[in-house]
Formats: structure tokens, sequence, C-alpha cells
């Protein structure tokens, strides 16, 4: 428990260093580009682009809405939660490896380095779900107390994120192997989750391997916030604990994993 409270003090003495960081990243990331953080939209616009034509008019032969969405509304509401998570899960997973550098020269936590790569991917959500959030008020899809969720769906994503990448923010360098299953993992977890498809139009197979699916949960749960006329939040108590329970099981143990190899990790590179 020492090490839990002890990194997010890290966290917290570090704050400002994070934010500076943050926007050093984004403004770095962009420098030679012309459209700069328009890209931000851009990027995201073409992938859903292209999953409707894959997806909505190819494999589903445009059969309409999904419940009371329509078919493309249910797809962004799906892919632009799923393009945050998982690149979250990336960039915090080799945030440590690609700056390792930096942090022996300044001397500052390596798991500072995590909460900004989180930071960046938040600010990349931001931009997306603003398209969302127009579309969903112009045409009613839900309600303002819903879009209140949306907070619960950014914490616990949060969580998840850093969880998943202490663990793997370790292990991508003790283990080289592990960008790779990282990879493949994601990559399973994005036909796993319901982006593309539907819950209400899934078996019962799907609906089991969901259940115990966290990115499927938040998915949803941004899903509820911003288009869904539903429960202000997706599902019941039992999958609030479940979620919960996973995502602080990660945590203690990417925390653990964390400081175990934190002082040694120069010697793995």
């Amino acid at each position: 428990m020492n090490n839990i409270f002890k990194i997010l003090k890290e966290q917290w003495l570090h704050r400002r260093l994070i934010i500076g960081l943050s926007v050093y990243s984004l403004k770095s990331q962009y420098a030679n580009h012309y459209l700069g953080l328009f890209w931000n939209i851009l990027q995201p616009a073409m992938q859903v682009f292209l999953y409707y034509v894959v997806f909505g008019l190819g494999l589903r032969g445009d059969r309409g809405d999904v419940g009371d969405l329509p078919f493309i509304v249910h797809l962004i509401s799906g892919l632009f939660p799923w393009l945050y998570i998982s690149a979250g899960i990336n960039a915090a997973s080799g945030a440590i490896q690609s700056q390792i550098g930096l942090v022996t020269k300044m001397k500052f936590p390596s798991s500072t380095l995590i909460s900004v790569s989180i930071v960046n991917s938040l600010i990349n959500l931001f931009i997306t779900t603003s398209i969302l959030l127009v579309i969903s008020i112009i045409y009613g899809f839900s309600s303002p107390i819903h879009y209140l969720s949306f907070l619960y769906f950014v914490v616990a994503s949060v969580a998840l994120i850093s969880s998943v990448g202490l663990i793997m923010s370790t292990l991508v360098i003790l283990i080289r192997d592990m960008k790779n299953v990282l990879q493949n993992v994601i990559r399973m977890f994005f036909f796993l989750t319901p982006i593309f498809w539907s819950l209400s139009e899934a078996n019962a197979l799907m609906h089991t391997i969901s259940s115990f699916n966290p990115v499927a949960y938040l998915v949803m749960n941004y899903r509820t916030a911003l288009v869904l006329q539903e429960a202000p939040l997706y599902g019941g108590m039992s999958d609030h604990i479940y979620f919960w329970s996973i995502t602080l099981f990660l945590f203690y143990v990417g925390v653990n994993v964390h400081y175990r190899f934190r002082d040694r990790l120069v010697d793995y590179l």
C-alpha cells in the first residue's frame, strides 16, 4: 500500500511538470505539419470512414440503424473511445522506454512519463468527443445528466490505462517480445469489444465475453453517456464491482512491478 500512496504523491508533486511535458509533446508532435492539431480530428475521421465502408456498407450490407442509433453514430461512439484507450495503453506502455534518457538526465520519477502520455491521449479524446457531443445535442440522442457520466468514463479509463501502463512499461523493457504480445492483444480486444457490432444483436457467447471485458465496459459507458437514452451508467452493480476489482488489482501489481525494477531499467536497455 505504501507504494500506491507513493506513486500517487509523485504524480501530484510533479503535476506542473506533467502538464508542461504534455504541452511540449503535442507542440513538437505537429511542429512540422501544416494541419497541426487538426490531425487529431482528421485521423479518426478517416478511420470512421474506412470502418463505415467495411463494416457498415460491406459486412452489414447497409442494414440500417443499430437499435435507436444510425450505424454511423453507433460506430463513432464506439470507435472514438477505443482509439483513445488503445492509443493510451500503447503510449503509456512505451513511455519510459522511449524517454529513459530524459529521466536519467533530469532526475524526475519515470512514473510521470506514463502520466504525460495519458494526458496527451486525454486531449485527443476531448477533441474527438466534442464532435460526438455536438451530434448528440443536435439530434437529441442523450440528456445533460448523461453527459455528466462522461466524467465517470474519464476517471475509469485513466485508472485502467494507468494500471496496464505501469505493468507494460516495465515488461516491454525487461522482455522485448512483450511489445508484440501487447499489439496482438489490443488487436484481439478490438474485435471482442462492441465497437462496430451491437450487444443487443450479439449472441450469448459474445455477451459472456463482453461481461469479462473491461474495455467493453468502458466503451459502453462512453456510448451511454453521449448517445444512449438509458440509465446514466452502463451495467449493474456487479459490472461496476468487477471492473474496479480488475482495475485496482492491475494497479496494485503495476505499482509494485514498477518500483521493483525502476532503478535498474537502464541496465536492461
